[in-house]
C-alpha cells in the first residue's frame, strides 16, 4: 500500500522543464474555489433564506478599475439553493467585510448598526452638556488633550522620519556633531589650563613682590620685557684682588665645624668576623686560623 502523503516525488532524469508549454488564456479569467457564504443574504428572486457558513462552488474574478489603496477586490459568483439564481458579491477592505452585489440582499449590516451607535452617542453627548456646563469643560479638555497627544505623536514620526534621513545620507552629520562637541571640550580644557597658569603667575609676582631688592651695587636697565611690563634688574659685582679663598666665604660657625672634623682622629677599621667566629688573618704564608 502506498504513502497517503507523498513527501518525495520521482523525477525522471531526461526531464525538461522548459518543454512544458504555458497555459494560454484570458488577462483577468475566472477561477472555481470552494467557500462559505460570509453573511446571512435572502435571494431577490425567490425570497430564499442563504444563512451564513453555506457552503458553495464559486467563481472568482479580479474586479477591473477598482481597489482601495492599492488593495485589489475580488467578486465572488454562487446560485441560490432553491432557485438557482446568480449572486454575486464582493470583499470590502474599507469595512474589512463583504458586500452584497447582485441577486440578494444582506439581512444585517454591521457598519450601519454602528453609525446608528455612533450618532445616538453624539446626541446624548449633546443633551448631556446642555444640562450640565460643567461636562462641557470636560469634554473640550479631553478633545484639547487627545489633540496635543495626536500633535506629539506626530510631531515624533517627523522627527524620527528626518533623523532617518539623515543617517540614510550618510554618517557626515553625526562626524561632524561629534567632532563639534570635541573641539567644545578642548576648548573648555585650554581655557581652564590658561587661567591656571594666570593664577599661578599672579601668585608668584604676589610673593617675589613682598622680597625687597638687594643692598648691593645694583643697576636697572631700561629695558623691559615684552610679557609682563616690568623692568628688568641686572645685578654688577666688581672684583677686587685675587680670588678669594673657598673657606674665607664660609661662616664662623662653618668654620670651626670643619676644623674639629679635621682633629679628630680616624676610627679603627674592624676587622671582619665570620659566622662562626673564626678570625681570619693574612699573612705571606698560610693563613693562620684561630678558633
Amino acid at each position: 500500500m502506498s504513502e497517503r502523503k507523498v513527501l518525495n516525488k520521482y523525477i525522471p532524469p531526461d526531464f525538461d522543464p522548459s518543454l512544458i508549454p504555458r497555459r494560454s488564456g484570458p488577462r483577468n479569467s475566472q477561477q472555481v474555489v470552494r467557500l462559505m457564504a460570509p453573511f446571512s443574504m435572502r435571494c431577490n428572486t425567490c425570497g430564499e433564506y442563504i444563512y451564513k457558513g453555506k457552503k458553495f462552488n464559486a467563481r472568482k474574478e479580479t474586479v477591473e478599475g477598482d481597489d482601495y489603496y492599492g488593495i485589489k477586490i475580488f467578486r465572488f459568483y454562487i446560485k441560490c439553493t432553491l432557485c438557482s439564481a446568480e449572486i454575486t458579491f464582493k470583499t470590502d477592505p474599507k469595512n474589512t467585510d463583504y458586500q452584497a452585489e447582485h441577486g440578494a440582499s444582506r439581512n444585517f449590516e454591521p457598519w450601519r448598526d454602528e453609525e446608528v451607535n455612533q450618532e445616538e452617542d453624539r446626541l446624548a453627548k449633546l443633551e448631556e452638556e446642555e444640562n450640565n456646563p460643567m461636562k462641557v469643560l470636560e469634554n473640550r479638555t479631553t478633545d484639547s488633550k487627545r489633540e496635543m497627544d495626536i500633535l506629539d505623536a506626530l510631531q515624533d514620526i517627523r522627527a524620527r522620519n528626518a533623523r532617518n534621513e539623515r543617517v540614510a545620507t550618510g554618517h557626515e552629520t553625526v562626524d561632524l556633531i561629534e567632532r563639534l562637541g570635541k573641539e567644545e571640550i578642548e576648548d573648555d580644557e585650554e581655557r581652564e589650563k590658561r587661567l591656571a597658569e594666570e593664577e599661578d603667575e599672579k601668585l608668584v609676582k604676589a610673593v617675589f613682590s613682598k622680597i625687597g631688592a638687594p643692598k648691593s651695587v645694583a643697576t636697572t636697565d631700561g629695558e623691559s620685557s615684552g610679557e609682563t611690563g616690568t623692568p628688568v634688574m641686572t645685578v654688577k659685582r666688581k672684583a677686587e684682588g685675587d680670588e678669594p679663598d673657598v673657606h674665607s666665604l664660609l661662616s664662623d660657625s662653618a668654620r670651626s665645624i670643619l676644623e674639629n672634623k679635621s682633629s679628630v682622629a680616624p676610627i679603627a677599621k674592624k676587622k671582619k668576623v665570620n659566622s662562626l667566629g673564626i678570625k681570619i688573618v693574612k699573612g705571606k704564608g698560610k693563613s693562620a686560623a684561630k678558633a
